[in-house]
């Protein structure tokens, strides 16, 4: 399992970095990104304190990635967010989409997709528009197991196929029972409309992608 949206107790999630690390590997997992939750009062110390957190490394068979999750930002101040974040040494960007159970600010995902991001988490109703460019920005579309936010996962794996974004299954992890493993992962991808093919894309080769250079 490779799980690029993952939080922990520096923003809302119920587990320090490490237990959310060990009870990962302990699942199976071979590659995980924690991204708290950050805006312009906090992104600084969460990177700070999150680099540390690759020492792990050493002691456990997987990678570590440090990042952020920018959440409800005004979209206007999210540009010079995401350059300070690249800036910080975040490995994973991902951007709080607009999900229907939240009331994120109208216009975040039509500005994130045209930014330095990784993953646009939880898109809500994205257009077709916005999903174009974020193929030609190499921004994956999430597919998510989180309750709630995954009331759309439908309409988004829809849209992604209709203009061939990549789209990667992420559990947007807050407590221990969020951590998923692969069989459940290709369900969740399968369940939203992907064939097989497009779900093993979406959670092992999409996925590997994004890492890969990082």
């Amino acid at each position: 399992m490779i799980d690029l949206h993952t939080h922990t107790t520096f923003s809302d999630g119920g587990l320090i970095p490490s237990e959310l690390v060990r009870r990962a590997v302990v699942q199976g997992y071979t590659a995980i990104a924690i991204t708290d939750h950050a805006d312009y009062t906090n992104i600084e110390h969460i990177l700070s304190c999150m680099a540390k957190v690759k020492n792990l490394e050493d002691e456990y068979d997987i990678r570590i990635f440090h990042g952020v999750e920018i959440t409800h930002v005004p979209p206007p101040k999210m540009p010079k967010l995401v350059d300070m974040a690249r800036d910080l040494g975040a490995e994973i960007i991902v951007v709080h989409g607009e999900t229907i159970v939240e009331p994120v600010p109208q216009g975040t995902n039509h500005i994130a997709v045209a930014l330095d991001i990784d993953i646009l988490a939880h898109p809500g109703f994205i257009t077709v528009e916005d999903a174009i460019t974020a193929k030609e920005n190499g921004i994956c579309l999430e597919i998510t197991s989180r309750n709630g936010h995954n009331r759309t996962n439908g309409h988004v794996a829809m849209i992604a196929q209709e203009v061939g974004a990549d789209l990667v299954v992420n559990t947007d992890t807050h407590s221990p029972q969020d951590l998923i493993n692969d069989e459940t992962a290709l369900k969740i991808a399968m369940g939203a409309g992907l064939d097989e093919k497009g779900a093993r894309e979406a959670t092992i080769h999409n996925p590997s992608r994004l890492i890969r250079n990082k």
